[in-house]
């Protein structure tokens, strides 16, 4: 069994983050501008983080998850290998 542990490059690393800064700062930069009172544009403000908050949070659960699924998996291969090589031992005697 091999571990594939998926490595992402700098360079994706860097974009992924330079997005979400520029789609962050477009975010702010349409509330600041909005004409609407003050009051209007703190609630679209405080919907905007407690939507990427939440979007965050579920993407690392949703890893989590698949992660723990992984781990399962690789529990019940090894299992039916040691299985599979006590069964091919017995044959050999």
């Amino acid at each position: 069994m091999t571990d594939t542990a998926v490595k992402h490059s700098s360079a994706w690393t860097t974009f992924t983050t330079a997005s979400f800064v520029l789609a962050a700062g477009m975010m702010a930069g349409g509330i600041y501008f909005l004409e609407a009172s003050f009051s209007a544009k703190g609630f679209y403000a405080m919907a905007a983080i407690m939507l990427v908050n939440t979007s965050i949070s579920l993407t690392k659960t949703m890893r989590d998850n698949e992660e723990a699924g992984k781990l399962v998996n690789k529990i019940e291969d090894a299992k039916t290998e040691k299985l599979l090589m006590e069964v091919n031992r017995a044959d050999q005697i």
